[in-house]
């Protein structure tokens, strides 16, 4: 199997990636609130990417990757590996464009992102909740099916595509002095370091990451990139560790990564559904969670925080297991 060739993208690629994807993504609102902001003595900005038509912003990068191919490209599809939000959102750009999707999944991955893949037509392979049995199992669809691989975050493509989120969301703010976003690959990250670098060179990005799952923060604090094969959290969507593309926006772009363990993630996940009243999952609770845990690295500051996903299993919600 082979990743994309290592091509850096540009702001300019941001701006082509926002103008292609306008038809098939939502400008996502951002929500405030008065008791949040008072609990953490920061003025507490959420960008609400759980509220696009997949569930989450992958669908912004994946997008970007499937309208960008050409015709020859595009009749033998696409293929992914992914733990859900990015195998959903390449499946309903897949359908949008009329195209074939195949996604390698764990067999451990919530049933609600599943259903999600096939609701959009994507073909679903499942594997053991590995990085190595992932990898090793999409390279045997890939050669059997010919698609297009698109990477869940180790793709320029897709990368270009999820800084349009953080385009939207300074517009929308007036300014942020720091935007604080989950960090599994890296995908959201990067394309947030692409986007803010020039627009708005002094906002800070931090990333958010479990405890249970600190490839990231230990990535980071010893200088090249350290990856866990199976890292077990209840935040899903962040068990894979950074590749080369998206280590280079983390090394030379991101001030500081935070972590929190899985009981304050779930507390702030009960936070934001009772204070925003909006459905996220447990991946994208951890930038409030951070937060909660280091208020005085963000106390008086005017703070954005992106809400990643919303596809939670309604049946196995983490305070109840």
């Amino acid at each position: 199997m082979k990743d994309t060739p290592m091509y850096i993208p540009t702001f300019e690629d941001m701006l082509e990636a926002h103008a292609r994807i306008q038809p098939y993504i939502r400008r996502t609102p951002v929500r405030t609130s008065d008791y949040l902001n008072e609990l953490t003595g920061a003025e507490l900005f959420f960008k609400c990417e759980n509220f696009q038509e997949p569930g989450a912003f992958k669908v912004r990068g994946a997008s970007n990757a499937v309208f960008g191919l050409d015709e020859e490209q595009a009749a033998k599809g696409v293929a992914t590996h992914s733990s859900g939000n990015h195998a959903s959102c390449l499946s309903y750009a897949a359908m949008k464009r009329g195209i074939p999707c195949n996604v390698v999944m764990p067999r451990t991955a919530p049933q609600a992102k599943k259903d999600t893949v096939r609701r959009y037509g994507g073909k679903i392979t499942e594997c053991e909740p590995s990085t190595s049995s992932r990898e090793e199992t999409f390279a045997r669809v890939q050669a059997e099916t010919g698609g297009d691989f698109v990477h869940p975050y180790n793709d320029h493509r897709v990368i270009a595509g999820q800084g349009t989120c953080a385009r939207e969301f300074i517009e929308q703010t007036d300014g942020l002095d720091a935007v604080v976003a989950p960090i599994g690959g890296g995908g959201m990250i990067s394309g947030t370091c692409l986007t803010l670098s020039t627009l708005a060179p002094d906002t800070q990005v931090i990333a958010a990451e479990p405890e249970q799952a600190d490839d990231a923060y230990r990535s980071f604090k010893a200088g090249y990139i350290i990856a866990d094969d199976a890292p077990k959290t209840i935040a899903d969507g962040l068990l894979v560790p950074l590749k080369d593309l998206t280590w280079h926006f983390v090394s030379n772009h991101v001030s500081e990564i935070y972590t929190a363990s899985d009981p304050e993630i779930i507390d702030a996940m009960k936070l934001i559904w009772k204070h925003l009243r909006v459905v996220m999952e447990p991946s994208s609770a951890v930038p409030l969670a951070t937060i909660l845990k280091n208020p005085d690295a963000f106390k008086g500051k005017r703070v954005g925080l992106i809400i990643t996903g919303g596809n939670v299993d309604l049946d196995r919600l983490p305070w109840t297991l």
